[in-house]
């Protein structure tokens, strides 16, 4: 457990900041979809399913990355 806040908090190369905030995205307009107040096609509240799990799994991933030069410590 503490290796994993250890990652968490050490710097992150920039590809994964930026895939970090993508995976955000995609997980946010996935959530709008899902909870919209409006009745959607099936094949939409599917892959607004696909894309909150796959936002949510590119952001944790990318978080817990660190340099090389972070892990030589």
């Amino acid at each position: 457990m503490n290796k994993i806040v250890e990652r968490a908090s050490a710097p992150t190369p920039k590809f994964f900041r930026v895939l970090r905030t993508v995976g955000f995205a995609l997980a946010a307009v996935g959530g709008a979809i899902l909870t919209a107040p409006i009745a959607l096609p099936a094949a939409l509240v599917t892959i607004g399913g696909y894309m909150v799990v796959g936002g949510g799994v590119a952001s944790a991933v990318s978080q817990l990355t660190i340099s090389d030069d972070a892990s030589d410590e």
